[in-house]
Formats: structure tokens, sequence, C-alpha cells
């Protein structure tokens, strides 16, 4: 019969070799027959009841939930492991390397005005970093997860959108015709609204939006594409400037 990790290992290693056990041919039944794919909505289970521990202030439960959330990454990297794709080192260093990337504001000699800076900064270094790989964002659109829930994932498409003046026109033309812009509690009531009635007509207002920002998405790109090619090739951007010293 297998025994836990010492106590004299540091959690994460107790955590780890646990992780290896269960998956070990001697290990847990249910643990031997996941998979990525078998394990994919787990996570996402996990990460709402963090967010209801978060919202309700709970400690106590934050750090359980935060824990069961770890485990998932922790099941993902020994499956990783197991296929010598990755492992959880090579995940926790490939973090590391990539947080140290793009803070040049901290761990270089870039300088930065604000917040927007950093942000603009980010998202440069990001697209230099997938840049010629099959990941590279190409469109000001890319990089929303499409199983976002339907209203997130259309709010991030409009942000993105607007960012990039694809949504600004639609934006404008809207405020005009509502005379002046919706309170949160005039938003809220037209989103609960919305709901009752795709109830009452059987419909899913999830998939009807997902329908729809589908749709929003394929005009934006087809605008992008189209500004794109007037423009003519792209000139590289300006990174911001590092200090003198």
């Amino acid at each position: 019969m297998p025994k836990p990790p010492s106590k004299k290992l540091p959690p994460i290693r107790q955590l780890l070799e646990i992780m290896a056990t269960l998956r070990a041919p001697d290990g847990c039944p249910w643990d031997r027959e996941q998979d990525h794919r078998t394990l994919r909505w787990h996570a996402v289970e996990e990460v709402y009841e963090l967010l209801d521990a978060v919202e309700a202030g709970d400690d106590h439960e934050m750090a359980e939930e935060l824990g069961d959330l770890l485990l998932q990454v922790v099941f993902h990297a020994q499956l990783g492991r197991e296929r010598d794709a990755f492992d959880f080192d090579a995940v926790c260093q490939r973090l590391v390397d990539k947080l140290v990337r793009r803070h040049p504001h901290v761990f270089g000699d870039v300088k930065v005005a604000g917040i927007d800076q950093v942000w603009a900064n980010w998202e440069q270094i990001k697209r230099g970093e997938k840049a010629g790989s099959k990941h590279e964002r190409k469109s000001a659109l890319d990089g929303v997860p499409a199983r976002l829930p339907a209203l997130m994932r259309a709010q991030k498409l409009v942000k993105k959108a607007a960012k990039a003046g694809l949504a600004a026109d639609d934006i404008e033309t809207r405020s005009e015709k509502t005379g002046r812009p919706a309170t949160k509690r005039d938003v809220a009531q037209a989103l609960f609204f919305i709901a009752q009635h795709c109830q009452t007509k059987g419909w899913s207002a999830e998939e009807l939006l997902r329908q729809e920002s589908k749709r929003r998405e394929q005009e934006w790109r087809k605008a992008e594409r189209k500004a794109a090619k007037a423009a003519g090739p792209a000139k590289p951007g300006k990174p911001a400037k590092p200090s003198a010293a």
C-alpha cells in the first residue's frame, strides 16, 4: 500500500507526490481514468466556487477553494508529465519567465506614465511572443476564449473592438438613440427582463447572445481586414522608451 509523502517535504512537493501516487497503477481508479478533456469542466466549477468564497469574504473557504483550484493545475501537470509534454516545474517556470518579461517597468529599465501604458506594453510584448507561431494574434479581436459565458465574451469583444476603433460608430449611434447613458440599475433591469422574456419564449438567452456576438465579430473582422488592406503593410509600433540609466 502506498504511503503518504513525508511531512518534512515542502507542501507543494507533498501535493505533487500525492498526485503522482493517485495516478500510479496502484492508485485511485477514478484519478487514473481522467485526462485533460474529462477534467476541463472541473476547473471551471472550482473557479465559480472560489468566486462564491471571495464574494462572501470567507477566508477559510477561499483557502480551501484555492487549494481545489491548485489541484486542477497539479492534475493537468501530472498528465502532461506522463505524456512527456510538460510538468509542474515547467508550468511554473513558463509563468515566472512571462511575468518578468511582461513587467519591464519592474524588472527592467522601461519607464511608464501609468496603468494605460503598462497595459499597452503588456499587449505589445504578448503579440511579440506569439508572432510567427500558430498562436499569433493577427486580429485585434483574437484572444477572447470561445468558451467564456456569452455575456462576458460579448463585453470582451466589444472592448477589443472599441480599442481597435471597430465598434466606436456603433456605440455612438446607440447612445444617440437613447439620449443619455443608461444607469447601472437600468442595465440590470433590462438584462433581467431579457432573461425573463427568453424563458417565456423557450429561448436560450446564452445561445442567442453567443450567436449575435459571432455575427458582430465576423462584421468587425471583415471591417478590420478591409481597413488593413487599404492601409497597406503595417509598420511595427514603438515600445516604451527605456530610461537613460
